[in-house]
């Protein structure tokens, strides 16, 4: 089934909206998460067209993946989705770890 590290991915388009138009948006050049606060365990990941063509697309979207199983320890729990943006694919994994790392810092500064 799709689930990563027992996490269960989001599949309809009315799961997507709902985290999109319910959660918080958190931006880094690279990519923006929107996270959604609640006991769900929940992931998806998008790259829209203005990423590149399928194949940069896919790319930004396993970039995506890794950070998150990078870092899954320190996720808490909620619906999240990722939307990559043109840049992610011109820069290193390291910076876009730390990138993760300050929107996470953020995330549970936060009072939910």
């Amino acid at each position: 089934m799709g689930s990563i590290k027992g996490v269960q991915t989001l599949k309809t388009k009315r799961e997507f909206d709902f985290v999109y138009k319910k959660g918080v948006a958190f931006h880094t050049p690279f990519f923006v998460l929107f996270y959604l606060h609640n006991k769900n365990r929940k992931v998806g990941f998008v790259a829209s067209k203005k990423v590149g063509k399928a194949v940069k697309r896919n790319r930004a979207k396993r970039v995506l993946k890794a950070l998150f199983i990078k870092n899954f320890e320190q996720f808490p729990t909620g619906e999240y989705v990722f939307v990559a943006k043109q840049k992610i694919l011109e820069t290193d994994f390291k910076r876009l770890d730390q990138e993760m790392q300050n929107i996470l810092n953020r995330i549970k500064r936060r009072k939910w």
